[in-house]
C-alpha cells in the first residue's frame, strides 16, 4: 500500500460512536507506529481531510472531506435512489435494510431504512465501514468484484470481529462459490454478534459490484420462513436498484436463486459471518 493509500486509509477509523481519535488509538487501530501515524496525520492535516479538535487534540474529519462528500451526492445523489428501495425492501421483509458502497478499497454504508415492526432491532452508522470478508454485503460484492480483487482482500491479516468471524481464506473461496450459484450472500454474527443478514450485489454499467443491498434481523428472529422472504426481497430489489443507477448484471448471475433445503441453511448459519 503507497503511501497516499495509507493516509486516506486512516479516515475510516473514524464514525458516528468515534468522531474523535487520539494519536495513539490511531495507531492501535491502523496496526502502524505512532511516528508514521503523526507522519500521516499531519499531511492529511495540511489538505484539510482532518483537524484536531479537544483538550486532548484528538483527530476528527476536516471541511475537505465535506466538501468531497456534498459534491459526490450533488453530482450523483446515489442516496435518493436508494432509500425509496431501502423503504420498500425494509417494508416488505419488516428489518432493516441498507445500502452500501464501494469507494476505493473501502466498502461503506450509504443508506438505511428502519422498519417499526420491531422493538428490537439491527441499528447502523452513517458511512460505516463494512469488512469485505466479514459481512454479507462484503462478500456479495468479493463474489461479483473484479478480477482479482478478492485474491488481494484474501491474501492479507484477515480481522476477526467477533468468534464467529470467518479468517480462513480457503473457506471465504467456497463461500464465494456458492454466492455466485445462489446470487444471495448470507451471514452470522461475523461483523456483530446476534446479527444474521442476507445481501446481494449491485452492479454497475460493467457488471462488476459497486455495492450491495442487506437486510439485517436478530439472529433471535430468523426463522426459516423469514429467511426465504428476505432472500426474494433482496435479490429483486438489488436487481432494481442496479437498473436505476445504470447497472447491468453480468450473464453468470444466477437468474432466480438456486432452492435450498433445511440441512444446507443450518449449514450456512455455523459457518457463515454477519452485519452487512
Amino acid at each position: 500500500m503507497g503511501t497516499t493509500s495509507k493516509a486516506l486509509s486512516l479516515l475510516s477509523y473514524f464514525s458516528r460512536a468515534q468522531p474523535l481519535i487520539g494519536l495513539s488509538d490511531m495507531a492501535r487501530l491502523s496496526g502502524l507506529n505512532k511516528a508514521t501515524v503523526h507522519r500521516l496525520m499531519g499531511e492529511l492535516a495540511q489538505a484539510g481531510f482532518v483537524e484536531q479538535a479537544g483538550s486532548g487534540r484528538e483527530y476528527r474529519l476536516g471541511p475537505a472531506v465535506m466538501r468531497l462528500a456534498a459534491l459526490r451526492e450533488h453530482a450523483v445523489p446515489m442516496r435518493d435512489v436508494a432509500a425509496a428501495v431501502l423503504r420498500d425492501l425494509s417494508d416488505a421483509t419488516g428489518e432493516t435494510a441498507h445500502f452500501s458502497l464501494m469507494q476505493g478499497q473501502t466498502l461503506s454504508t450509504v443508506a438505511y431504512a428502519y422498519s417499526p415492526l420491531h422493538g428490537t432491532r439491527v441499528t447502523m452508522e452513517d458511512a460505516e465501514v463494512l469488512m469485505l470478508h466479514a459481512t454479507g454485503s462484503g462478500l456479495a460484492v468479493l463474489a461479483y468484484s473484479p478480477p482479482g480483487m478478492a485474491d488481494r482482500v484474501l491474501a492479507g491479516p484477515l480481522a476477526a470481529r467477533t468468534d464467529q468471524t470467518i479468517t480462513d481464506a480457503a473457506r471465504i473461496r467456497a463461500i464465494l462459490d456458492e454466492i455466485r450459484a445462489v446470487g444471495v450472500a448470507e451471514s452470522v454474527s461475523g461483523f456483530e454478534e446476534d446479527v444474521h443478514s442476507h445481501a446481494a450485489p449491485v452492479f454497475n454499467a460493467e457488471g462488476v459490484a459497486m455495492g450491495a443491498i442487506a437486510v439485517a434481523a436478530p439472529t433471535a428472529r430468523m426463522d426459516a420462513q423469514l429467511a426465504a422472504r428476505i432472500r426474494a426481497a433482496v435479490r429483486t430489489q438489488a436487481l432494481r436498484l442496479t437498473a436505476m443507477l445504470g447497472g447491468l448484471t453480468p450473464p453468470d448471475y444466477p437468474k432466480d436463486e438456486r432452492p435450498r433445503d433445511a440441512a444446507q441453511d443450518d449449514s450456512r448459519a455455523v459457518s457463515l459471518p454477519a452485519k452487512g
